[in-house]
């Protein structure tokens, strides 16, 4: 009748089919778990090249900034040079 005075949730004729559809349900879930792994990984791995193309625009735009900096600076030379040439009192500081 009871065994251990607790009752039996599932009939002993119910309990094989029961056991397949869990088990079904955890074969699916694994696979679920591995395609999610799957698409994560692929999603870091884009990450990586965004975060790399990002951090070579980066370094490309702080190197243009130098470029024009010293750019600025030789125009600069070039014309206290100009005047000093030409004869003109020029401040130097």
């Amino acid at each position: 009748m009871y065994d251990n005075y607790r009752r039996r949730l599932v009939r002993p004729w119910y309990a094989a089919r029961f056991h397949k559809v869990l088990a079904e349900c955890r074969a699916d879930l694994d696979e679920q778990h591995f395609q999610h792994l799957c698409e994560l990984a692929e999603l870091r791995k884009e990450l990586d090249q965004v975060r790399a193309n990002y951090e070579a625009l980066c370094n490309a735009v702080l190197e243009r900034e130098k470029a024009e900096a010293n750019l600025e600076l030789l125009k600069r030379d070039r014309e206290r040079r100009e005047r000093i040439v030409e004869g003109e009192r020029f401040w130097l500081h």
